[in-house]
């Protein structure tokens, strides 16, 4: 009761100063606002803006902890198969393990640390210099960034992609609500360009592997989209890489635990889940026409697009980060379309042309984050023209009984 009190008193001295927003957005973000609506209201829910940034992070916590053990698990594991060991995957032989947890965990966590705490500064400092009220919309950006970044990516250049996200991303657009373009989906894509070596290749997917590279036991993090694009055979079954049992970004491995945060935001109705299924048939669509390409014959078996354009066209959602993009990312319902029919097309071509890019693109096999920048882009076009079609077709029914 202490706390809240004082913190009431330092509300209070600070109001109407520049510091308020900051003061504000402490005591909001440990207690219930104590303002309430002066006027009249027309809509009336119960939810609110940090209650559906909260449901989010829900549904991304297995993903975190899934995340935490398999960094653990990727690393020993890469040990051993180096030294001539058969690994198989057990959940609680191998994998469930403190070991596993405390190393992955040490990895893990500062990610996830430095991404709040960087992101949240950029915030406050904005709050402060134009004066308004520091938002939750970072809330979920700042759980999103540590989970589509590699495991052993430097905590700096994290930080330089996370202030370049927040400033560039959001809010010279004007802040929360206002942004064209995915704020972590921006992060991600400023290291992609501007660190290259650090978010592609063999060894940059599991714990250790840059370090030990060139040593007598070197260990190797190639994920499953480098070894189909490279044509070198894959070393995982359909139930590894269903289950997450595979190298890959932090949280976008297992796509079981990525299926459960879908069930969670769609009974919410945060997310959309006409972008979801869409989203995925585009992708079953792009890989079928590559499919039926390989099946005519049109491709030999030397060509360098050969390995990714013979995937199962199905086999396509399981691995790399389609899923995790389209439940957690095309979704955002900021930057994607916002009529039903824009939906559809929206997650469509997302789905569509992150298999193109995965396909066409061999040195950079995971196009879903750029697909759906570039869909973010569209969006307001496409809701745009879906908009003017239906005033078309009302113009055209009262013509019709005017006539």
């Amino acid at each position: 009761m202490g706390l809240k009190q004082n913190l009431h008193k330092l509300k209070e001295k600070y109001r109407g100063t520049k510091m308020a927003p900051a003061f504000n957005a402490l005591h909001t973000f440990l207690y219930t606002p104590n303002e309430v609506t002066h006027g009249g209201t027309h809509v009336k829910a119960a939810d609110d803006l940090k209650r559906t940034m909260n449901i989010v992070i829900l549904a991304l916590v297995p993903c975190l902890i899934f995340g935490i053990f398999n960094a653990g698990y990727q690393h020993y594991a890469a040990i051993d198969m180096a030294k001539g060991l058969t690994v198989e995957p057990s959940w609680f032989g191998n994998f469930f393990t403190w070991d596993n947890f405390w190393l992955g965990a040490g990895k893990v966590i500062p990610l996830v640390v430095v991404s709040y705490g960087v992101g949240l500064i950029v915030e406050f400092i904005f709050a402060v210099i134009k004066g308004h009220e520091v938002e939750e919309g970072y809330l979920v950006t700042g759980m999103l960034v540590p989970l589509i970044v590699p495991i052993d990516i430097p905590l700096w250049m994290l930080a330089v992609a996370v202030v370049f996200g927040v400033v560039i991303g959001k809010e010279v657009f004007g802040g929360t609500g206002m942004n064209i373009l995915n704020p972590a989906l921006t992060i991600r894509a400023f290291l992609f360009f501007a660190y290259p070596t650090w978010m592609s290749g063999d060894k940059v997917w599991v714990h250790g592997a840059v370090e030990r590279a060139g040593t007598a036991d070197a260990i190797s993090g190639e994920t499953i989209l480098g070894s189909y694009a490279q044509n070198q055979d894959v070393l995982y079954s359909i139930s590894d890489m269903f289950w997450g049992f595979i190298p890959g970004s932090v949280g976008e491995t297992s796509k079981v635990l990525i299926l459960l945060g879908a069930f969670i935001l769609i009974f919410t109705k945060i997310g959309s889940w006409r972008i979801i299924v869409s989203t995925l048939i585009g992708a079953l669509v792009m890989g079928l026409i590559f499919n039926g390409v390989v099946s005519a014959g049109w491709i030999d078996e030397t060509s360098t697009f050969y390995g990714l354009m013979s995937v199962d066209f199905w086999q396509h959602l399981f691995i790399g980060s389609i899923l995790f993009g389209a439940v957690y990312m095309a979704t955002d319902p900021v930057s994607a379309a916002q009529t039903n029919k824009g939906k559809w097309i929206y997650g469509f071509l997302i789905g569509f042309i992150s298999i193109m890019i995965r396909v066409f693109n061999p040195a950079y096999p995971e196009g879903v984050f750029l697909a759906i920048l570039l869909m973010n882009v569209f969006a307001p076009t496409i809701d745009h023209y879906v908009v003017q079609a239906n005033v078309k077709k009302r113009q055209k029914r009262l013509k019709l009984k005017a006539a």
